[in-house]
Formats: structure tokens, sequence, C-alpha cells
């Protein structure tokens, strides 16, 4: 058996050890360990939910990347349309990384219902249109049916329908501007037959999904004229690699436009979260350390007797240092295994039971998101662990200074 590991050993059981000033003071280390660890787990789960969750709606709702026309500058509507050609559209979806694509066109207008008026953007959609990526924004009815024919049903959010005291089954006006008679707009008669709610108020303000057909035809565009495509990847970190790669293959009129551009605010925001997050670490990492370095000088100091008898007998300083790193790690590793406890527990009870409420008008979410896979588990630990080893190596060289002779004398 390795000897320093032999000797840590026994000075941790060692029942005299357990009423020593040094005694209490390593409870107090293990506590700020498991604190510094949960605090570590929780920040991350929490921060990754977040980022994860906002990611997936505005994922959901516009794609990874969006292929339009130069001219329409990033804008939300669709102000020039691009021809729907087969040949495009298989260079898209053969690009490695594509998943979906999906024409659409956006047109500005309003909604009136029961004398009240409520500005939206009408999102187009076709049959290739996924309804399955908003299922779970799906609050009450269904999606609209697009057949061979133009459909009068729509899908709503939930804060426009109890704006405009409508609800599934009614009928509502809507007002699109016509540029050929400035005088008279173009109306038209839309059937609620959905209601969604993301908890995202870019979209629950704004959106309204129908049918592409009469955005051609208020826009006095052709058959196979859209405003553009929505592209979807295999992963969100892949989507810039894929929108080089589609840009160097499209047209020069075209452009491809991530999400993190078109929503580039939020997008900013949440990344803002990675440094919060590290700052989080690192504080609960000095904090562990300190404690841990203070509960490892007084140990040392309280065995300074037996640190001297070792050095008598023969035993070399690093000898003497591994012993007391090797109770330093082992006190945290205790340490750690609670931290790790509390942080799981938080983790999977707020995942199954939510019981941390947020407001959506400020972080778009009801609930506080979690998500924490085994790797970043593992790594935090392991890096936890592996950083405060090597910072208590520091306090354990006082065992260098401590002579013999002195500790010694009055035994």
């Amino acid at each position: 058996m390795n000897l320093p590991i032999f000797i840590a050993r026994r000075m941790r059981f060692d029942p005299l050890h357990k009423g020593n000033v040094s005694a209490q003071i390593i409870k107090i280390a293990k506590i700020a360990v498991a604190l510094g660890m949960s605090m570590i787990l929780i920040a991350v789960a929490t921060g990754k939910g977040l980022q994860k969750e906002i990611q997936k709606k505005t994922v959901a709702f516009n794609g990874h990347l969006l292929v339009a026309p130069f001219e329409n500058s990033e804008s939300w509507i669709s102000v020039l349309p691009i021809v729907h050609d087969p040949t495009i559209l298989g260079l898209i979806k053969n690009n490695k990384g594509v998943t979906h694509v999906q024409s659409v066109a956006l047109k500005g207008g309003l909604l009136k219902a029961n004398e009240q008026f409520e500005g939206i953007v009408m999102k187009g959609v076709s049959r290739d249109y996924q309804w399955d990526q908003l299922e779970s924004f799906l609050v009450s009815g269904s999606f609209p049916r697009l057949g061979k024919k133009t459909s009068n049903e729509i899908l709503l959010s939930q804060v426009i329908a109890q704006r405009l005291s409508v609800g599934i089954g009614d009928e509502v006006s809507a007002y699109f501007q016509n540029y050929q008679n400035q005088q008279l707009p173009n109306v038209r008669r839309f059937k609620v037959v959905g209601l969604f709610l993301s908890g995202f108020p870019d979209f629950d303000e704004n959106f309204v999904l129908g049918d592409l057909r009469h955005i051609q035809r208020i826009n006095k565009w052709k058959n196979n004229e859209i405003g553009g495509y929505e592209v979807f990847t295999t992963d969100f970190n892949k989507a810039i690699s894929v929108s080089s790669s589609l840009y160097q293959k499209l047209p020069s009129d075209l452009d491809v436009i991530e999400i993190n551009r078109q929503y580039a605010t939020i997008f900013q925001w949440i990344s803002l979260f990675d440094f919060n997050i590290l700052i989080i670490i690192i504080v609960m990492i000095v904090v562990g350390v300190i404690n841990m370095s203070t509960a490892l000088l007084v140990l040392i100091l309280e065995r300074s007797s037996m640190i001297g008898l070792f050095k008598s007998l023969g035993a070399r300083n690093k000898m003497i240092q591994k012993i007391f790193l090797y109770n330093g790690i082992a006190i945290m590793s205790q340490g750690l295994i609670w931290g790790n406890l509390v942080g799981v527990l938080f983790f999977l009870s707020q995942k199954y039971l939510g019981w941390i409420r947020l407001d959506p008008e400020t972080y778009y979410v009801n609930v506080a998101p979690v998500s924490l896979n085994f790797g970043d588990f593992i790594w935090l630990n392991l890096g936890f662990l592996a950083v405060s080893s090597l910072l208590l190596w520091i306090p354990s060289l006082i065992i260098s200074n401590i002579n013999p002779a002195r500790v010694l004398r009055f035994r």
C-alpha cells in the first residue's frame, strides 16, 4: 500500500482526531465545498436550460436559417419575393446538415373582432410546413388544414385571442395594405381553429399563421413566388457552418440569415449566461479552496509534532505533504458528494415539478428550465477537484518550514 495514503487514512479514522479543533473546522470546510458544488450545478443547469429553451422556441417558429432576398434587409416582412425553384430547393435540402426546408412569406396587417383591432404579422405557410415543431405550444384546437384550395383557417396566439375576445371557431377580419389602391385595404375573413402560447412575447403578441396563398394574392405574386425558405439543421451549433456552406452555393441575390442574426438582442443576452456561470464557478471554487486551505493549515499545525517525528525519521517534505494533500482531497470529496446530492435533487425537482416560476416578459419562459447532461456533471466535479487539489499544494508548503528540533523539544 502507498505509505502516504495509509497514514492519511489512519489520521482520518483516528478516534482522538474527532475531538480536536481541526475536526470542527473540517466540518465547516465540507459544508463550504458542498454548498459551492451545489451552487455550481444549479447555476449550470438553470443557465443552460434557459439558453436551450429560448433557442428551442425561436427555432420552432423560425427555423435555424432563413434564405431570403438581400433586399429584405433581414426584415420580418417579406418585401420582395423569390421564385420557388425546385433546383434551389433541392440544393438546400441536399446540403449536409439540413433536415427540413419549408416555404414561408410574412405580411403585416390588422385583425379586427368585436370592434377591437390588433396589429399582427401574418406568417403564410404551405403544405410543407412542419407543424409538429409547434405541438408543445398548442393550447387548444388544431392546426390549420392546408389542402389544394386556399384555406381560411388560422392559428392565433392566445394573447391576441384574449385581446380580441375570440376563441376557437370564431371568425376575424384581417386588413392588409393595398399597394395599388391606397384608399381601400385588402380584407380577408379567417376562422380561428387553434390557439398557441409560447411564452415568447415576440411571437405571442405578433404572429398569426395561415395559408401562404393569401399573401401571394394580396401582394400580387405569382403562384411560384414566396418570401423565403426556413431551414432546419441537425443541431443549433451547426447552423453557422451550414449557413456558410449554403451561402457559397446559392445565387448571389439570396442571403442566408442565421436565427441569432434575426434575434440578435435575445441571443446576445443569453450568451451572457456563459460569463455569469463562469463567474459563479470561479467564486465557488475560490470559496471552497479558501475553506479547505484553512482546514489544512489547522490540521498541519495541529500535527506539527507528528511532522517533526516523521522528519527526524528521515521522511522527505514531499512525502509528508502528500499525506496532508490526500487528507484534503478525501475531505473535499466528501463535501462534493453532498454538494452533488443537493444539486441533483434540485435538478430533478425543478425538471419534474417546476416549482421555480419566472416572468415570461423578462425570461421568455413561465417555468425555470433546467438542463444538465452526464458529461457536464463529470467535468464539473473533476474540474473542481483538480483545481482545488492543485491550489491546496500551496498551504502544504508550510511543512518544509517546520523544524523537528523545535516541535519535538517539549514532547
